[in-house]
């Protein structure tokens, strides 16, 4: 065996690796000294318009208050906590590093494709320059891939604000659920919250439109 060869071999999948790593740690995500933050959310969903109180503690946990229905309460508590799983900052090594990476396929816009061996959900990823593009994963009875359109550059790293989400039956490909987000951030302090989230819905030709406006954004 040459050493060129054995270079090839040895390196491929680390960089792989290295490549995916580069762009996970880029993403912008608070620090250890984040003191969780309170505000004012409106939710309009149609002409319907509900509002009431949110707070992300230190420890992560939320708070949702002040809303009478409760369905919109849950679907306010449920955006928090997906704010949460972008936000929190977790070390590459405890999140990734049972897994192998190895490269796919470089589509048309220089994305290159992340193969992920031993995820439990079967994730795999594009990556374009240090950003996550693409996510494709299997949660149960739902297949989903994000695919990531735009980007705030914090100069901490970046943050997705715009962004589609296709649901599938992992068994039949059906489309069950189209989704897109369109986001808008505030750096309040030394932290950037978000201070808008639009959502548009198609389900099965039924379409709808919710929006999260935040004010009044205070640190604790």
């Amino acid at each position: 065996m040459t050493e060129s060869t054995l270079t090839t071999e040895t390196t491929e999948p680390t960089s792989a690796r290295e490549l995916f790593r580069a762009a996970y740690e880029n993403r912008y995500t608070w620090d250890q000294d984040f003191p969780g933050y309170r505000a004012d959310i409106e939710v309009k969903q149609g002409d319907e318009v509900y509002r009431g109180q949110v707070q992300i503690n230190a420890n992560y946990s939320v708070e949702v208050s002040g809303f009478e229905d409760e369905k919109v309460q849950e679907s306010v508590y449920t955006q928090l906590r997906d704010i949460v799983t972008h936000r929190k900052r977790n070390v590459f090594d405890v999140a990734h590093g049972k897994n192998s990476f190895n490269l796919g396929e470089t589509d048309n816009t220089g994305a290159v494709e992340i193969l992920v061996s031993g995820d439990a959900m079967g994730s795999n990823y594009k990556v374009r320059g240090k950003e996550i593009s693409m996510v494709s994963r299997v949660m149960g009875p739902m297949a989903f891939v994000i695919n990531h359109l735009a980007s705030q550059d914090t100069g901490e790293g970046y943050i997705s604000k715009e962004y589609t989400a296709v649901f599938r039956n992992p068994k039949t490909h059906d489309i069950v659920r189209q989704m897109k987000f369109e986001e808008a951030y505030e750096k309040v302090g030394e932290y950037y919250l978000m201070k808008q989230q639009i959502i548009n819905v198609n389900e099965k030709g039924n379409q709808s439109t919710t929006e999260f406006n935040f004010s009044n954004l205070q640190l604790l």
